[in-house]
């Protein structure tokens, strides 16, 4: 087997390439990083020490997006998760920048600030995040408004995306009642089997959230 990924089952950005990977059945050697020798391992591929990494072969290929970029290219399975036209595929890669943009990051400020000591916390800081996240949550809902998936009728990278971003989302700053779109297309995404499967694998490490993980997931 060629293809080896270096992620952990809770870690965001890892849920995009899992998903991905699930979606079209493709197999690969899975090396979570909740073991000192994969991590050492993964040490030596990206000194960052940042995960996902996939190698493939001598290979080696970092950051999410562009993990799923290459499984595409070079390990395509039978749901392609990048269109072959070239509008919507600029419109499915839009939609992946947005999810990692303006919903994740604006979360994890959420999170990482809750790590910190209490008298180093950035109370601002966080309060500008939410604000960010109540003005992308309302984008969402208008643009899903039509239902489907984030970029059109078909599951696409957007989706592997945009799963873990709504899911931490969420548990970081609820989706109100009255974004209706966005919450029902955050049950669907969830509910998708490559998704519902990296969430399952996700759950024995639900502790590790820092604001509590909540039981309705």
């Amino acid at each position: 087997m060629s293809l080896t990924l270096y992620a952990h089952p809770f870690a965001a950005y890892c849920w995009k390439v899992l998903i991905a990977l699930y979606e079209n059945g493709t197999p690969f050697t899975y090396r979570k990083i909740d073991d000192p020798a994969a991590f050492a391992e993964l040490e030596k591929l990206w000194p960052l020490k940042k995960f996902p990494v996939l190698t493939d072969g001598a290979a080696c290929f970092i950051e999410s997006s562009v993990i799923v970029e290459y499984l595409a290219l070079r390990h395509p399975g039978p749901k392609p998760l990048i269109p072959t036209g070239p509008d919507a595929a600029l419109d499915v890669r839009f939609m992946d920048r947005f999810f990692d943009n303006y919903v994740m990051t604006p979360m994890q400020k959420i999170v990482g600030d809750q790590l910190r000591a209490a008298n180093e916390r950035d109370a601002k800081g966080v309060a500008e995040a939410r604000s960010s996240l109540e003005v992308a949550y309302r984008w969402l809902d208008a643009r899903l408004a039509r239902g489907g998936w984030a970029a059109g009728a078909e599951f696409t990278l957007a989706d592997c995306a945009a799963a873990p971003a709504l899911f931490y989302a969420d548990w970081a700053h609820p989706i109100e009642s009255a974004f209706a779109n966005l919450r029902a297309y955050r049950a669907r995404v969830l509910a998708r089997p490559a998704v519902a499967r990296t969430v399952d694998e996700a759950r024995p490490y639900r502790s590790f959230f820092p604001l509590g993980a909540p039981d309705r997931d």
